[in-house]
């Protein structure tokens, strides 16, 4: 495999490997993910009315997002792990959309980005509503998930427009 130096994650003979960041400055990151799971209008009152047998959905979604941010590393094979100083799950429901929508932010003073630790707090936490609802809606559909804002770091800010 060719090695392209768009993809930092190989070298030059092309093989996989965790770069290298200790000459990076250490600087403040941040970054903003977001996504939404859509699911059967009955499933989100259920939600919203907190009559699920289970007991608070989005408050167990949350923590999960949380405990997934910090072991972000742990998951994927490449990422370094950080010490990461905040990570907020806001969740919203949009009936409009019959959907529950997850915006989560996460920071760090490090020498590398928080971008996966951002969208795996926001996979996990949307994975974690459709366990926890899986038996009254197995139609959900986990949509649109994608990083919106990064910043810090060498690369600077870059915002979804």
């Amino acid at each position: 495999m060719p090695s392209k130096p768009d993809l930092t994650h190989f070298n030059d003979r092309g093989e996989a490997h965790m770069v290298n960041v200790g000459n990076k400055a250490v600087t403040d990151r941040k970054a903003v993910a977001e996504g939404r799971i859509v699911m059967a209008d009955e499933t989100l009152e259920m939600i919203r009315s907190g009559g699920h047998k289970k007991g608070d959905v989005l408050g167990i979604a949350r923590t999960a997002g949380i405990m997934a941010a910090k072991k972000t590393s742990e998951l994927i094979p490449l990422c370094h792990s950080l010490m990461l100083t905040r990570v907020h799950i806001d969740l919203e429901l949009d009936p409009a959309r019959s959907s529950v929508v997850c915006i989560a932010a996460t920071r760090t003073t490090e020498r590398t980005g928080v971008e996966m630790e951002a969208l795996t707090a926001v996979l996990v936490t949307l994975l974690t509503i459709y366990d926890m609802c899986k038996a009254v809606d197995r139609s959900m559909q986990m949509q649109e998930v994608r990083l919106v804002h990064k910043s810090g770091g060498r690369s600077g800010t870059w915002n979804r427009e």
